[in-house]
């Protein structure tokens, strides 16, 4: 879910549309290469940072929220109740995006020799402190209504174990989006491992992976009839080993973008794409269908924004705006449904809001933990990457080395040795006393040889 690195808004305005990209695919292939010789190479540069992919990231977090507004019951008037449900009927798929993005951006910014233990200190950097903070604040509330805790349930979540415990109780709970986390730390845990692979494989069996993964996907439908029926929406919604089948589809399609390889359609296109997919999906397409077709809308925008950004087209993804909010998406999923119960809690409703106030309380909470993932950004997140994780110290570029340019001897000077007979056969070579050495020291700081004082000459 996280985007690695700091994303901020860089990238030039363009003049084409995206739909001119079929025209210049060279070109585009070219930057992009570019782009991702800058990314391994480097830490910063315009090129390397993909500041849509962030915009992109609030998108997905408000997906979700949404999601959680219907299936929750703020809104217990029939008519606003089915608007928010028609409208994000899907709006679990933000996960399914965030996990697909997460290959992308891991992929895309990792760092040339780096090593394993670096890279999860890094991770655990980046998502843990939250992580803990957030679980402190609902043990607290549980405290506070009198709820029971689970000591067991309690130790599996605090260390992001739960997604692999297919019982019921356990994936979700304490804060239960962070069943997510627990399958980010697995993903985290893997890819070390396998992006040697990856970069040894050719652009036709990244191809192969990018369309595989979703298939997968689809297989477990049927597969789900090998486990207990208990444990079956467990098998296909929470499993680490089978959410990760999209994080490996975005690692696919990164690499190959990084390789100059992605010959997906432009930003435009894609999201037009997209849309088409989503709304086929609501009206028409099977519900067990739905993670899998989502899953290429979501990769073909995600390949395109990041190719308009190494490239500079134009993106309305990358607005101020838009990156704050993205920046700020991680610890709104992890705030949002803890706050949406605690308005439950303290306002004694079970059932759902009535009339006018629904919608009233679905954009407060939306503001409240706003504010809230800001507060965490600001005081948690930010300063523990930067505890956690220091940036490495660039290498001082040595100084060139002084070139000493030796004095010229005058005319003067010549004639003093030469004396009217100096070239006459037979004339003896007057004999020239030696002349002192220089010490090191004085050849390295570029100081007069002994016996001479400085010429002025340039």
């Amino acid at each position: 879910m996280d985007a690695a690195g700091r994303s901020e808004e860089a990238g030039r305005s363009a003049d084409g549309a995206e739909s001119a990209d079929a025209g210049t695919a060279t070109d585009v292939d070219t930057a992009t290469a570019a782009a991702g010789r800058a990314g391994r190479g480097a830490t910063t540069g315009a090129l390397h940072r993909l500041p849509s992919l962030t915009g992109l990231r609030w998108v997905a977090a408000m997906l979700v929220f949404g999601f959680h507004v219907g299936t929750m019951q703020i809104v217990a008037e029939p008519e606003y109740r089915q608007i928010v449900d028609w409208v994000f009927t899907l709006g679990l798929s933000g996960v399914q995006f965030f996990f697909i993005l997460s290959g992308f951006v891991l992929v895309w910014s990792a760092r040339p020799g780096d090593t394993k233990r670096a890279f999860w200190r890094r991770r655990a950097a980046k998502i843990y402190p939250n992580h803990l903070v957030t679980f402190a604040v609902v043990i607290a509330l549980a405290i506070y209504w009198a709820d029971p805790v689970n000591v067991k349930v309690a130790l599996a979540n605090l260390f992001l174990v739960q997604a692999w415990i297919p019982v019921d109780g356990y994936f979700y709970s304490i804060n239960n989006v962070s069943w997510s986390i627990a399958c980010e730390m697995f993903f985290y845990l893997s890819l070390p491992f396998v992006l040697p692979l990856i970069r040894r494989m050719r652009a036709w069996q990244l191809y192969a992976v990018v369309v595989a993964m979703p298939l997968l996907i689809l297989a477990m439908w049927p597969g789900q009839q090998l486990v207990p029926e208990a444990a079956r929406w467990w098998f296909t919604q929470i499993f680490p080993v089978v959410r990760s089948f999209e994080f490996w589809m975005g690692v696919a399609a990164a690499e190959l973008m990084l390789r100059g390889k992605w010959r997906g359609p432009g930003l435009l296109v894609s999201t037009g794409l997209f849309v088409g997919i989503w709304v086929a999906s609501m009206e028409w397409i099977r519900a067990e269908l739905w993670t899998t077709v989502l899953a290429f809308g979501y990769v073909l925008v995600i390949a395109s924004a990041a190719r308009a950004d190494t490239t500079g087209r134009w993106s309305p993804w990358r607005s101020r705006p838009l990156v704050w909010l993205g920046e700020v998406s991680f610890a709104f999923y992890l705030v949002h449904v803890f706050l949406i119960k605690a308005i439950f809690r303290f306002t004694g409703h079970t059932g759902g809001f009535p009339g006018w106030q629904g919608p009233v309380v679905a954009v407060a909470a939306l503001l409240v933990s706003l504010l809230a993932a800001w507060l965490l950004f600001r005081f948690v997140e930010t300063p523990m990457v930067r505890l956690l994780n220091p940036r490495r110290r660039a290498r001082p570029t040595p100084p060139p080395p002084r070139v000493i340019r030796q004095r010229q001897p005058d005319q003067s000077d010549s004639a003093r040795r030469s004396g009217p007979d100096r070239g006459s056969p037979g004339s003896p070579e007057p004999r020239r006393p030696p002349e002192p050495r220089r010490s090191p020291e004085q050849v390295s700081t570029g100081a007069p040889e002994p016996g001479k004082g400085s010429t002025g000459a340039a």
